[in-house]
């Protein structure tokens, strides 16, 4: 074997088992790695414990008195442990007291004027982000909307009124009116009228959770307001300088790249999205067929797009003379200005500091460590802001840049060596054309996938852990995909640069640019077409997590001098990883038990039943008030659950609040048919929402089908008792009495959905099903007293009410149920309600607000 491998394999060797060569190696080459591991275990410990400053500050200065005592006792000539004792102590003390005093409120904070009740309120502030207008372009209801789009901004509160007159107090608020507001910007102080109430964490599983985000950003109250006349302008300001600068740079880059301000087609918006990292233009199908991919992050900012324009900028220099230094001094301007164009986030802070790390070396005459560069970058993110840690985006970027900088040269030796039959050091001898082409020297599609597998290896978990799925094929797709994003990028950023210089003649790369990015498009969408790249597993235990991790790093550091040992060792290690995923994954396809999940959608019905034996029935998806269920709350709660495929949707009738999420459930996920009765839907969908969703479907190649030929098979039973056939009445009823009424039948458990039928069609029912009882009901029409005659219900006999409604719907019930002695459950305050039923006939209540 040749002599580099074998002293590669020695170093390898001590490394796995001298401690001290490993921290020595480490303090030496990167000594600043060590206190950002320590300031992450700091943050996270506070975030568990919540312990005072004051003692994080005391055991600090005991463990620095320990180790000075220390020293003067023993005299040992090797301080190293002593040192990193002290560093460790200290840098996760500093973690707890920064996330300590980052959370603390300050005397006169906003939220301490308010209680868990809504607070109707007088505040004054200044309006420090532009006001937003939503959009819904991605949703077909959007037309149909009960309300208008109303407009959203950040305030920075000065004072409120209280008893006591006006008083000053801090905080930012996120306000939002109900009314479009064109006539404010960021800039302006203001008065308005509001109400300010604790933002609520996410009903549903899965969906976003609004508050936890604002939460990491220290902001805990939210302000709504009714109309536009209830904000008083009291003084029209501007935008600081640097608000100013900021916006006028985007506008002018922006202008330079595109020509104009705005994206016109999709080969625009994905070329602002690689070059600037905006991708809010981007329709939802490219979207979606990136993230399918796992190719999103290319449209994401990332330390990808400083590397290449820094490089563009560094090679220009070289061309017309400058030294290292005058390069260095102009790579550090461009990458200021550059992060003041782009949208601010950890990925773009932490390619920033690195670049100016880069730069700096040039003027101390110092070799930068790339480890080092990434924990001076993860300090300072965390010294600034440090619940920077629990955001996902901020995990996602880090990890992957580590794991590029542990895992790849090692996967490319090892490919090379079992692609060409021979070990990387030694003397390259002839093989296959293949083989030279692949794993020759430098090769750049080894490369390529090298570094794509590493970065997937490192952020898998992360992914699973949030986003309950991963796409294996990434890898894959990244060597594909990569020639066109870097080509795409270069163009892109040598046209934003020439734009600024001659904008006429910057016009010329279009030539290539556009048909390069829509083959670009073309070709993610068909990756994502093969839908076997994708597995969703649902939500994951977080022990499996850092098993896995702990996985990857045993396989890639940890030296063991008998190869078969090692490899039972990481097959049993693996085994444990993968096993109570396949379980869990089986568990939930093959459960013998019944589970009925009432999602949380405000005013409107989403009701998934997940019948034993695997089938899968949602009844009705829509809300009156929600933006956008399908992609915001049904779709994150069927990722959730680990379910891709539904067996049927079952339209109740044709109000819109039971229907208005049924179009983007068609498109995102595999439905094997969606079914209406012939009553009260099919014959009537000829105008109105009906029509519209008949309509869309078809534009889909999906039709609705009879309830008639719903076929399914399961332990569980499925009835419609309503509306019934053939009735000398039906064309008498209403559209929510022609409403369907399903009853399901399990391991004697009955669980009747109710739907919106009215009084008439309740009392008809009676009559029909003298005998009919029911354990479990979702009361008719979200509840409604004017519509529910509480006779029916009593005549049920239920043990358990559901009520399906927004907020202001459910209050009255809350102390009014109509049957006292059943246990009403509201989807308002208690969230999602999800009823498990086995085959006992045990019936089990869990809600998000109540667990």
């Amino acid at each position: 074997m040749d002599i580099v491998q074998k002293r590669l394999e020695l170093i390898d060797f001590k490394l796995s088992l001298s401690p001290a060569y490993v921290l020595g190696s480490l303090s030496h080459s990167a000594p600043l790695v060590l206190p950002a591991v320590f300031l992450i275990v700091g943050i996270i410990l506070q975030s568990f414990s919540e312990l005072s400053p004051a003692f994080w500050l005391a055991l600090s200065i005991i463990s620095a008195l320990l180790a000075v005592i220390y020293l003067a006792v023993k005299k040992s000539r090797s301080n190293l442990y002593i040192i990193i004792f002290v560093t460790a102590v200290c840098s996760i003390c500093l973690g707890a007291i920064r996330l300590s005093s980052f959370l603390q409120p300050g005397p006169n904070d906003i939220r301490s004027l308010i209680t868990d009740q809504p607070t109707l309120a007088a505040v004054r502030g200044l309006i420090i982000t532009e006001p937003y207008t939503g959009k819904n372009d991605n949703w077909a209801f959007a037309k149909f909307k009960f309300t208008d789009s109303g407009s959203s901004f950040y305030l920075k509160t000065t004072e409120a009124q209280t008893t006591e007159g006006w008083k000053k107090v801090t905080g930012v608020v996120p306000v939002y009116v109900k009314e479009m507001v064109q006539d404010l910007k960021a800039g302006d102080s203001v008065q308005m009228f509001c109400w300010l109430e604790k933002l609520r964490r996410a009903p549903n599983p899965g969906q976003f959770d609004f508050a936890d985000y604002l939460a990491q950003k220290n902001i805990f109250i939210s302000a709504s307001v009714d109309s536009r006349q209830a904000v008083e302008l009291l003084h029209s300001g501007s935008a600081g300088s640097f608000v100013k600068l900021k916006t006028r740079l985007r506008q002018i880059a922006a202008k330079s790249l595109l020509g104009s301000s705005y994206a016109e087609d999709q080969s625009e918006s994905l070329l602002i999205a690689l070059v600037l990292g905006y991708r809010a233009n981007i329709d939802s199908t490219t979207y979606e067929a990136f993230r399918q991919t796992g190719l999103l992050h290319f449209v994401c900012l990332s330390g990808m797009n400083f590397g290449i324009l820094v490089g563009i900028i560094w090679w220009l220099c070289t061309q017309i003379g400058l030294t290292k230094r005058l390069r260095a001094v102009v790579c550090t301007i461009v990458s200021v200005l550059f992060l003041l164009v782009i949208p601010s986030n950890a990925p773009a802070f932490r390619a920033a500091i690195i670049c100016f790390v880069f730069c700096a070396s040039f003027f101390f005459r110092r070799r930068p460590n790339p480890f080092n560069s990434l924990a001076l970058s993860a300090i300072i993110l965390l010294l600034i802001r440090p619940t920077n840690l629990f955001e996902v985006g901020w995990q996602l970027s880090f990890a992957t840049v580590l794991g590029i900088l542990l895992f790849t040269d090692r996967i490319h030796f090892f490919l090379y060596e079992k692609i060409t039959g021979h070990s990387w050091f030694e003397k390259k001898p002839k093989t296959r054309a293949f083989a030279r082409i692949i794993a020759r020297p430098g090769p750049l599609l080894l490369n390529l996938f090298s570094v794509s597998l590493a970065a997937w290896l490192s952020s898998v978990g992360i992914l699973v852990y949030n986003f309950y799925s991963f796409q294996y094929l990434t890898s894959i797709w990244t060597v594909f995909a990569s020639p066109f994003i870097a080509a795409l990028s270069i163009l892109g950023y040598l046209k934003l640069l020439l734009g600024l210089i001659l904008p006429t003649t910057s016009n010329i790369l279009n030539i290539i640019i556009e048909p390069l990015a829509d083959l670009l498009i073309r070709l993610v969408k068909l990756f994502a077409g093969v839908h076997l790249s994708e597995i969703l597993l649902g939500r994951v235990n977080g022990l499996l997590i850092i098993l896995y991790y702990a996985l990857i790093l045993f396989i890639a550091f940890v030296y063991i001098r008998r190869p078969l040992l090692k490899k039972a060792i990481c097959l049993i290690w693996l085994a444990a990883v993968i096993f109570p995923l396949a379980a869990v994954k089986l568990h939930r396809n093959q459960s013998p038990d019944l589970v009925l999940s009432c999602l949380d959608v405000g005013h409107g019905q989403a009701v998934l039943a997940q019948l034993p034996g695997g089938k899968n029935l949602l009844f009705d998806a829509g809300s009156l008030f929600q933006s956008n269920p399908a992609r915001r709350i049904i779709i994150p709660y069927l990722h959730f659950e680990a379910i891709d495929n539904l067996d049927a949707i079952i339209i109740s009738h044709n109000d819109i609040d039971h229907i208005n999420a049924i179009p983007e459930l068609v498109t995102d996920l595999k439905i094997a048919g969606v079914y209406a009765n012939d009553d009260s839907f099919i014959d009537r969908a000829d105008t109105g929402a009906a029509k519209f969703l008949n309509d869309s479907l078809q534009a889909s190649l999906f039709n609705i089908r009879s309830l008639d030929n719903l076929r399914f098979s399961s332990p569980a039973d499925l009835k419609i008792i309503w509306p019934p056939k053939q009735a000398s009445f039906i064309n008498q009823l209403s559209d929510n009495d022609r409403s369907v009424v399903i009853l399901i039948t399990y391991a004697g458990v009955r669980i009747l959905l109710c739907s919106d039928i009215e009084k008439f069609a309740q009392q008809r029912i009676l009559a029909l099903y003298p005998d009919l009882e029911a354990d479990i009901v979702v009361v008719p029409h979200h509840g409604s007293t004017a519509t529910t005659d509480p006779a029916f219900l009593e005549a049920l006999k239920p043990q358990f009410l559901i009520y399906s409604s927004a907020q202001f719907k459910a209050k009255p019930y809350q102390q009014i149920p109509f049957v006292p002695s059943a246990a009403s459950f509201f989807t308002a305050r208690d969230g999602l309600i999800r009823i498990r039923i086995d085959r006992t006939g045990r019936i089990t209540f869990n809600t998000t607000r109540q667990d």
